[in-house]
């Protein structure tokens, strides 16, 4: 399901990042939340077209190495890379079969990774994979839907995304529809949000521990360009959260 969906999207998946809710409430809270990568190296496991990959090494991490299972991701971020050489390394790859690495990393990122595991035998393989690609103390970081997010609540819209129940339900939680409401072509995408129970016993299965959940934020940029009310609702009933843990 993954893979067609993104395969279709391309490079217009840059665009997300200047949609308020991305720009001021998931960019600068990942950010914040992986803190200093001086020195470091950085595994970026579904990373898409790269913007993460290329935010890290541009904050000093010393090796960068993105993944993604879609083609069409991953030819988008190595012309991004050839456009503004940063030396991040891109490869398709599908992080439940991931092949063994060349190296271990300091620091794994999984931005709206986890979620496509078709069951949760997936996504233990996924977590076991990671595991296995941090040295001894590594940290993997995650940003995905909220498990328990609200659907009856204000409408994201104003924030330029909607998030809808498919009404349906796989092994690891129910489906949503997420659309950014992209200028001139809105674009669409089916997701998961697992238990966080789910999310849990799998980390705990792959022999990650001190598993945190950490609530999105609004940047101060962000607040000073629209306001505090502006983002009350976000706030109340965020659609992301993130969490971290230890390998």
């Amino acid at each position: 399901m993954s893979v067609q969906q993104y395969d279709e999207i391309g490079e217009a998946f840059e665009g997300f990042k200047a949609l308020p809710l991305t720009r001021y409430g998931e960019v600068p809270s990942f950010l914040g939340l992986v803190g200093d990568v001086s020195g470091k190296s950085v595994l970026d496991l579904a990373c898409g077209t790269g913007f993460y990959s290329r935010e890290f090494k541009r904050r000093g991490a010393t090796d960068v190495f993105g993944v993604d299972i879609s083609v069409e991701m991953i030819a988008a971020a190595e012309e991004i890379e050839k456009r503004e050489p940063l030396g991040v390394r891109y490869e398709v790859g599908d992080v439940a079969e991931l092949r063994p690495l060349d190296r271990r990393f300091d620091v794994a990122l999984g931005v709206q990774c986890l979620n496509y595991a078709e069951d949760i035998a997936q996504m233990k393989r996924m977590c076991r994979n990671i595991h296995q690609s941090l040295v001894p103390g590594g940290e993997f970081f995650v940003l995905a839907q909220k498990p328990d997010y609200q659907f009856d609540n204000p409408s994201l819209h104003k924030y330029g995304f909607l998030c809808e129940p498919t009404g349906e339900e796989i092994e690891t939680g129910p489906r949503e529809r997420v659309t950014a409401l992209l200028d001139p072509q809105p674009i669409s995408i089916i997701s998961t949000a697992p238990r966080r129970e789910v999310y849990e016993e799998c980390l705990r299965a792959a022999g990650f521990g001190a598993v945190k959940w950490v609530p999105l934020e609004v940047s101060e940029a962000g607040v000073r360009e629209f306001g505090e009310d502006f983002w009350a609702d976000l706030l109340a009933n965020p659609p992301l959260e993130m969490l971290r843990c230890r390998a």
